[in-house]
């Protein structure tokens, strides 16, 4: 008779959680980080506007802006500017807190991870509602990282309670 012995080095389920749950929200972070570089890149071509917003949200464009008033037009340059960093910022430290803590089982590291971009999204996301700036185009992208970025946190989740469980 045989008997068959668990590999040490297999992975459990929760540690599968673990490292499926953080890829997927990696995989959101830097989904993030590529629509802020998005957001700074429109800042200086003719686009002006951020991804998704045109004629239909406002009906004038860089030059008219310019045209109309300088010092408006580098206020709502800045607000661009601001706007791709914190967003970026958001996206690498929820990279780092998933890479770092997440992975490794830590829930401080996950609870960061979640709460950063859940506060920004909180801000920014019904501000676009009332002024009919939700266009598909300009958040479809942010809908799908935190689509993604929520399917990860629930499976990693998954894994970080199995683990304290254990």
């Amino acid at each position: 008779m045989t008997t068959m012995t668990a590999d040490p080095a297999a992975p459990t389920a929760a540690e599968g959680d673990l490292r499926i749950g953080s890829r997927l929200m990696g995989a959101a972070a830097i989904g993030f980080i590529g629509y802020a570089v998005i957001f700074f890149v429109r800042n200086f071509t003719d686009s002006f506007l951020e991804l998704g917003i045109g004629p239909n949200q406002v009906n004038v464009g860089k030059e008219a802006i310019q045209n109309f008033s300088p010092s408006l037009f580098h206020y709502i340059s800045h607000l661009h500017l601001a706007v791709s960093g914190f967003i970026a910022a958001t996206g690498v430290a929820m990279l780092f807190l998933v890479a770092y803590g997440v992975r490794r089982g830590e829930l401080w590291a996950w609870v960061g991870a979640v709460v950063a971009p859940v506060i920004g999204l909180l801000v920014a996301l019904p501000a676009h509602y009332p002024y009919h700036l939700d266009t598909l185009g300009h958040l479809g992208l942010i809908y799908l990282a935190t689509l993604i970025f929520v399917a990860g946190a629930l499976v990693a989740l998954r894994g970080l309670l199995t683990i304290r469980k254990g």
